[in-house]
């Protein structure tokens, strides 16, 4: 067989194949293209995990509480997730009704929802968690990720509290059946109130379900007093998955 006409099957054989998923259409020139190929990827995380008294009597399925820290709390030291928010009271007690998971970013890394979605998949499938009473909350940059993951896993969650965060106002639509809690510190000098206020009204235009508390003489750490009200967690035990 010539050359020539080898090389021109052959070409057309790998044409074939690149178009299995798709078809494409070859011309000369420079042209506009698309392509789908699912892809994927290792990921994995450290995290603090908090089981309540009676966890392993093993005759119950059990509401969990998704923590996301600051940037101060990142590194490669558990210890330091401890600082603020659950993990900090955690520690003293036995009978708080919820497990957490707390994860902790490496030095200079950001949340990721690909990561955080994996963890709560592999928690789903090693604990006896209720899927329809998962509640997602975070504090600074965790406020950040708990407006971002709600807003990529809307369905996910039962509810969400957002501790001095910011959000993307555009795919606040995203949130209108999800229950939203969200702090902030009128004199927030990290984090400007109007950042979450933005959020917040946007949520509100589509009909949202979201409370807004502001503290009115707060700076950055809210939180404190946020996490330390059991008012929150009452809250969060009144909303299941698809119920509001």
């Amino acid at each position: 067989m010539p050359l020539r006409i080898l090389s021109i099957l052959l070409l057309f054989a790998f044409l074939d194949g690149c178009s299995s998923s798709q078809q494409w259409t070859f011309s000369e020139g420079q042209h506009p293209g698309q392509f789908e190929r699912v892809a994927s990827k290792t990921v994995g995380a450290r995290f603090l995990l908090y089981l309540p008294e009676g966890f392993l009597a093993g005759k119950r399925r059990w509401p969990l509480i998704l923590f996301l820290h600051g940037s101060g709390e990142r590194g490669n030291d558990l210890e330091r997730v401890k600082v603020n928010g659950p993990p900090q009271f955690l520690e003293e007690r036995r009978d708080f009704q919820f497990v957490v998971a707390s994860p902790q970013l490496p030095d200079n890394a950001a949340w990721s929802s690909d990561v955080l979605n994996a963890l709560l998949d592999e928690l789903m499938e090693r604990l006896p968690i209720d899927t329809d009473r998962v509640y997602l909350t975070g504090l600074s940059l965790g406020g950040f990720a708990t407006w971002d993951l709600a807003c990529d896993a809307p369905g996910r969650f039962a509810a969400i509290a957002p501790v001095c965060g910011r959000g993307d106002g555009d795919r606040a639509c995203l949130l209108k059946n999800v229950p939203v809690w969200a702090f902030h510190g009128a004199k927030d000098p990290e984090v400007p109130l109007k950042d979450e206020e933005e959020m917040v009204n946007a949520l509100k235009a589509c009909g949202g379900d979201v409370k807004f508390t502001v503290f009115p003489d707060a700076g950055h750490d809210v939180w404190t007093r946020a996490y330390a009200d059991p008012e929150l967690y009452k809250w969060f035990l009144e909303h299941r998955r698809g119920h509001g």
